[in-house]
């Protein structure tokens, strides 16, 4: 296990504020377009802050160096979330946050790893991902690289045939170097996940398959560190998954209050509104 954290991660700027900064990102470009995954974007927004100012080995001024830790996003409608760490964490430049979506952009709505520094993969496909992840994971490890791969997937992808093929192959790969985070919010396109093929106990069968599991609330920014921590130091030969129960649109309360549906609607002028309310939370 690396025994040294990267120099940014002792920042004075708190987990929580950056943390904050990704929700206000990610709102200020969903009111360019009108439209985007904002609910999970304010619910996974803890996770990322947490991946990139304490977990991830990288370099903002390097995307492509190859000794830093790898973050795949399965799930290519989170791009709004991820372009707004990536911008937070100084890979994006922030100027770019009103072309999120445009003709030309290097931020499509649908994360696209040909246009965007710091996208790994592209996603959308989902149950793709931790697939990918295997491979790149088993890759690194022939090359005896340090760095771990991080995935991030839905709970909708637990669906997924194909998720479960990559379990056990990373399993059987002994991939200790890849580490899956899940975003357990309960919505998929089709309704609740907990009423279609994810029904309860998830961390019990990627235990069962032969994972170091856990699961916890996502956002708890103390218990994401805590998880990120025991994943890494988890026993050698085991891969690692983290299981994140999330509340969508967390830290815009009128938002959270509705009926929450798999793409929550915000009306032309509730962008603002929503700025406001998360400007009122702002952590010190």
């Amino acid at each position: 296990m690396k025994a040294e954290r990267r120099p940014h991660a002792a920042s004075n700027v708190s987990l929580a504020l950056r943390a904050w900064n990704i929700r206000r990102k990610a709102l200020l470009m969903g009111e360019v377009q009108g439209q985007g995954y904002i609910g999970q974007a304010l619910g996974i927004a803890d996770v990322l802050a947490a991946s990139y100012f304490h977990a991830l080995e990288y370099r903002p001024e390097d995307p492509e160096w190859e000794g830093r830790d790898r973050f795949l996003l399965s799930i290519g409608h989170y791009a709004i979330a991820l372009y707004a760490v990536l911008m937070e964490a100084g890979i994006l430049p922030e100027e770019e946050l009103e072309t999120y979506g445009m003709d030309d952009s290097r931020m499509p709505m649908s994360g696209m790893a040909s246009y965007t520094p710091g996208m790994e993969i592209t996603g959308g496909s989902l149950g793709h991902g931790l697939g990918i992840a295997v491979g790149m994971a088993l890759g690194m490890k022939r090359k005896r690289s340090p760095a771990f791969v991080y995935n991030l997937m839905s709970d909708g992808e637990l669906g997924e045939g194909s998720t479960w093929e990559a379990v056990m192959s990373a399993v059987q790969w002994k991939l200790d170097n890849l580490i899956c985070l899940v975003d357990f919010n309960d919505q998929q396109a089709d309704g609740k996940s907990t009423a279609a093929l994810a029904q309860g106990r998830e961390e019990d069968k990627w235990a069962a398959f032969g994972w170091h599991a856990q699961r916890i609330d996502g956002n708890d920014l103390v218990a994401v560190v805590a998880a990120f921590d025991a994943a890494r130091e988890a026993p050698e030969g085991q891969p690692r998954v983290i299981i994140f129960d999330t509340r969508m649109c967390k830290g815009v309360d009128f938002l959270e209050s509705r009926e929450i549906t798999h793409f929550v609607r915000v009306e032309p002028d509730e962008w603002s509104k929503a700025l406001t309310v998360l400007e009122e939370g702002k952590p010190q």
